[in-house]
């Protein structure tokens, strides 16, 4: 049985997508470029604002002034549209309320700039209490490195071995891994199974419920 749990939140306990795809599309025209159908952003997401800015924007404007255009613009974008779309996957919100119920620790771990992470979590999912939120910030590693996934376990009050953590996509799973804890694939999210397998899930699961079967199952 494990004591904690770890969440991502793109793809993992909400559905940004549309949201995400929106404000990238918005920025992309703003400058002048293609914009992209929602399914590829499937692949854009998910490791931070820089990258998703390189993957969105043309080969051939990829040099770091225009990247850096695009994250200014995204990030203007999103914040006028965050919560158009988004909302938490179904099955999420009895997931929680069951956790909350077993008092089993939890925190959520993101790409997202740190602010905005705090913000969408604070708002859309307010019912419940996470012992720590954590997004993006300026001069410390991202996922995957583990270095803020094992701060977080350590914050929880347990060793990154009782940590359950809750993903998506490759990224989540390498940042399982690396930090010692044990790697669920999300297969509600952006990415498929043969994703996560290779990058280390050690269970997949098809609804959020089935986590539970990793801890005491009386609450």
């Amino acid at each position: 049985m494990y004591k904690a749990v770890l969440f991502d939140v793109d793809g993992t306990l909400l559905d940004t997508l549309e949201d995400l795809a929106d404000s990238m599309n918005e920025a992309l025209r703003r400058l002048g470029h293609p914009t992209h159908p929602i399914e590829p952003y499937r692949y854009y997401v998910g490791d931070g604002v820089e990258t998703l800015a390189r993957r969105a924007l043309p080969p051939t404007a990829r040099d770091s002034e225009t990247v850096a255009k695009c994250v200014a613009l995204m990030r203007e974008e999103y914040g006028k549209r965050w919560a158009n779309k988004t909302a938490p996957y179904d099955g999420i919100p009895d997931l929680l309320d069951a956790l909350t119920a077993r008092r089993v620790p939890m925190a959520v771990l993101s790409n997202k700039p740190d602010e905005m992470t705090k913000l969408i979590v604070a708002r859309l999912l307010r019912r419940w209490r996470f012992a720590l939120v954590v997004g993006a910030r300026p001069r410390v590693p991202k996922k995957p490195d583990p270095t803020v996934a094992v701060e977080i376990a350590r914050g929880l009050g347990h060793p990154p071995w009782e940590v359950v953590y809750l993903g998506d996509t490759n990224t989540d799973m390498q940042t399982a891994c690396a930090a010692g804890m044990y790697a669920v694939g999300a297969l509600w999210g952006f990415r498929t199974a043969e994703e996560l397998r290779a990058s280390g899930a050690r269970m997949l699961i098809k609804k959020p419920m089935e986590l539970l079967t990793l801890f005491e199952t009386d609450p």
